[in-house]
């Protein structure tokens, strides 16, 4: 089978180094992809919402099946672009439609459809510039710390946690007003603080029936001890240690369930990853927030637990036939660390050289933001490769990616000491 994987980042060689084990692969094609991803499949040279070069592509190279990485092409509607082409609607799309990926798309629509199916979540309002007055109002009648979340995509920056009132305030005119964040902040929402600590929970469903797969705990601040700004990610643990038989049941009765019992009721077709972004308060999950697509880097450490051929699973995903699948998960823990360009998440350099690659032996090494030019390396994003190791701990796994960072090297080389300092 030829298979096409969209997106350009960790999580994107980590699906094609999974898919590349599996017998039926024929020709593995990542767009745009990366230096990793160049040394196990083909790179085409598009962008992730181009649909009319990605359907040329498609045809072009015979594929059968597309795994889509990032939230934005299926935010955009590339499962619909597909099924309403007669030449691409018999190639089999991993990834929600358009409609159901509005559950990452809009943090409102989100919190709707959590409170319409009686999800635990954190309690919210809505606001618009013409209604900014109610939301200081409502602001007023909050306990700090105060929660605003831009409604829109915004490249996981739009969510803001803040102390003092008046910043608080000001945030929320500078989101709605002067547009912080660009149409994403057209509108805000605001939540109550919940207290107590995250994990993420992935599901993979055929729009019937669904498989839990195994629980991950990412990292999101630069700074260590969870200091300073938010990132896209800087290392995560899976599985969860705190995540027992008993929490994980409370997330399945009220949590897993519901979600895909809702998509059926409301009419959302899925087919592909559900994140579930939780968080633990007391013995008692709520949802945090709904992404449509795996997580970065949280697929760096969930996907290596999965021994199971992963396209016999995707294939049963596009077929509806994912009752028949027993997922077998590796006991054993992964670990993740992030290696981030210097400066990053704020300004930063690209185009520096890697060394020292062919050295690690112990790790698995996921490419983010890197590319290939006369057979080097060269840092190409502010996050530039995941070093993932398994151990019989967590402690474990994570010396063991230490230990390979020590070998690589780059200008301005930056990661976090500290991943699962909390647990």
């Amino acid at each position: 089978m030829n298979i096409l994987i969209l997106g350009a980042g960790g999580r994107e060689h980590t699906l094609a180094w999974k898919l590349n084990q599996s017998p039926k692969v024929k020709n593995l094609f990542v767009a745009p992809g990366n230096a990793g991803t160049a040394l196990i499949a083909k790179n085409i040279p598009i962008g992730v919402n181009d649909f009319h070069a990605i359907k040329s592509a498609v045809l072009e190279n015979d594929i059968q099946l597309v795994v889509v990485g990032p939230e934005d092409p299926l935010v955009n509607g590339v499962h619909d672009f597909f099924l309403q082409d007669s030449a691409l609607k018999t190639v089999s799309v991993i990834g929600p439609q358009k409609a159901a990926a509005t559950l990452e798309g809009s943090k409102e629509f989100a919190k709707e459809f959590m409170m319409r199916h009686n999800i635990p979540t954190a309690a919210y309002q809505s606001f618009t510039s013409e209604t900014l007055e109610e939301g200081y109002a409502f602001l007023e009648n909050l306990t700090p710390p105060y929660v605003l979340k831009a409604d829109g995509l915004a490249a996981g920056k739009g969510v803001l946690i803040l102390n003092d009132l008046q910043e608080a305030k000001d945030e929320l005119k500078t989101m709605l007003v002067d547009a912080k964040f660009g149409s994403a902040s057209t509108t805000v929402v605001i939540e109550e603080f919940l207290s107590g600590i995250e994990l993420s929970v992935f599901v993979l469903t055929d729009g019937k029936g669904y498989k839990v797969l195994p629980t991950a705990k990412d990292y999101k601040r630069i700074g260590e001890g969870d200091t300073g700004l938010n990132t896209g990610g800087m290392g995560a643990i899976s599985p969860v240690p705190f995540a027992d038989n008993v929490f994980m049941d409370k997330i399945h009765e009220r949590i897993v369930k519901p979600t895909v019992e809702g998509l059926k009721m409301d009419h959302l077709p899925y087919k592909g990853f559900i994140f579930i972004g939780l968080i633990k308060v007391g013995d008692d999950p709520y949802v945090i927030e709904y992404n449509v697509r795996l997580g970065d880097p949280e697929t760096e450490v969930v996907l290596p637990r999965i021994q199971n051929d992963l396209l016999n699973v995707l294939e049963a995903v596009a077929n509806q036939r994912l009752d028949e699948i027993d997922l077998i998960i590796d006991k054993r823990t992964v670990a993740t660390v992030m290696m981030v360009s210097g400066g990053y998440p704020e300004a930063y350099e690209k185009g520096k050289e890697i060394s020292g690659l062919e050295k690690v032996k112990e790790s698995m090494v996921f490419h983010a933001g890197t590319r290939l030019e006369n057979e080097k390396v060269f840092t190409n994003g502010g996050r530039v490769m995941a070093i993932s190791s398994y151990g019989s701990h967590f402690k474990d796994a994570l010396e063991k990616s230490y230990e390979s960072i020590e070998k690589l090297h780059f200008e301005g080389m930056n990661y976090r000491r500290d991943i699962g300092f909390d647990l």
